[in-house]
């Protein structure tokens, strides 16, 4: 797995589907190990899908609450009267 920013690469769910282990004489089951990794490669799309659909409504409540906070400064702002007094 490739690093990106000093950080280890996201796991694909291509790479969990394909991953090959070496055989060892006591291994596990192989077609056990394909279904385990069928699922955790579903898991991950489904969850790299829910990643990006948080990260878009991130996105658009903050760009809202910016859109507030200007609206809510521009009608809180006291007149601007100079006296010369505090």
């Amino acid at each position: 797995m490739a690093q990106v920013y000093g950080y280890p690469a996201r796991l694909t769910p291509h790479e969990v589907r394909t991953r090959a282990f070496t055989a060892q004489l006591r291994g596990v089951d192989p077609d056990e190990v394909r279904e385990f990794q069928a699922r955790v490669a579903d898991e991950l799309t489904m969850l790299n899908e829910t990643v990006r659909l948080l990260s878009r409504e991130n996105d658009r409540i903050g760009r809202a609450l910016r859109d507030w906070q200007i609206m809510h400064a521009q009608e809180c702002r006291p007149p601007h009267h100079n006296s010369g007094h505090w």
